[in-house]
């Protein structure tokens, strides 16, 4: 005769560290609830759940309105190093969407971020960074970054943050400088990026030139960066093995050649000959940029006779693919041709 036997084990398919969800409509309340326990696996498990619920953007918004962003900001302060290392992964997904970023805004989570820029565990501060890089795509969102303070702080992790983490603060200043440059130049950020321009690391170098270009917006920066001696740098990485590297430094040198101390310091260290080497490389951007550094060049007589002789390689880039490479060759052109 057969008997009934129900087995102690969960069925292969159940995660233990999860949470259930609540059907339909009562799930994110209830997981809501769950962040704020004082049972810290009902915690990890709320925080395990709510991590693959917000890859959905309707399943953020309704997080963000039924208050979770506010049990999120308290857990960043728990003592469990799960804890808060799912807290920013949960953050950093909410980030990359719009309405997240939004809600980072509207609930003052930049300012509880800021207090895990030192946490030791190298997660955290990762996925901190990831939301801070997502969150300063959005104009509104680097905005907020500066206003809340922290450039210094973020300039400073430059110093000391591993290699991968370094990277996401650099895209985050690149975004944040083109606001305002004003509290990263006092924090000495051009030296910093100097040293960044040097590293072994090829996108780092790629994404110190891309912060430059930021904070060479302003006249204070484009004069720091001369005054810092970094032109010949930006001149070497015109000849880096990566081309991303090499549009990234001419990108950069646009920028700083637009002062005539600028000019002449690109001229000194021979910038023509690689920015001509420059306008046949695969990337479009890359052109693009050599070209409107040659065009500042030729401002200055100097730059202007030596160029003289290459106006045909200019004029055959007006047959570019890219419409904006073929516009700034026409100006180049005019501006090489022009007698005073």
């Amino acid at each position: 005769m057969a008997h009934t036997r129900i087995s102690k084990y969960l069925p292969p398919d159940i995660n233990p560290t999860q949470a259930a969800i609540a059907y339909g409509c009562r799930a994110l309340p209830k997981l809501n609830e769950e962040l704020q326990s004082e049972d810290l696996l009902t915690r990890q498990k709320a925080l395990m759940a709510l991590y693959d619920l917000m890859h959905d953007p309707e399943h953020v918004y309704t997080a963000i309105r039924i208050g979770c962003l506010e049990s999120l900001k308290d857990l960043l302060m728990d003592t469990n190093d799960l804890v808060r290392i799912k807290t920013t992964e949960v953050l950093y997904i909410m980030a990359t969407h719009n309405v997240g970023r939004d809600g980072f805004l509207e609930h003052d989570v930049i300012y509880a971020l800021s207090f895990l820029l030192s946490d030791p565990q190298s997660a955290c501060r990762e996925n901190l960074h990831l939301a801070f890089k997502h969150l300063a795509q959005l104009p509104a969102g680097a905005k907020g970054i500066v206003d809340s303070s922290l450039i210094p702080s973020l300039v400073g992790k430059l110093q000391t943050e591993e290699e991968r983490i370094q990277e996401l603060l650099l895209d985050t200043l690149a975004a944040c400088l083109m606001e305002d440059a004003t509290e990263a130049l006092a924090s000495r950020v051009v030296p910093f990026l100097k040293e960044k321009l040097l590293s072994a690391n090829s996108n780092i170098r790629s994404k110190a030139a891309q912060a430059l270009i930021a904070v060479s917006i302003p006249l204070e920066g484009k004069n720091q960066v001369w005054q810092h001696d970094i032109i010949p740098i930006l001149v070497h990485l015109l000849k880096d093995k990566e081309e991303e590297v090499q549009a990234s430094a001419a990108g950069a040198l646009m920028y700083v050649t637009v002062t005539t101390k600028g000019k002449y310091a690109a001229l000194d260290t021979e910038a023509i000959g690689p920015l001509l080497e420059l306008l046949h490389s695969s990337l479009s951007k890359a052109r693009l940029n050599a070209i409107k550094v040659l065009t500042m060049l030729a401002e200055a007589p100097e730059g202007r006779k030596i160029l003289q002789s290459h106006v045909p390689t200019f004029r055959a880039l007006k047959e570019d693919t890219s419409a904006a490479v073929q516009r700034a060759a026409q100006i180049a052109v005019k501006v090489i041709e022009w007698k005073p």
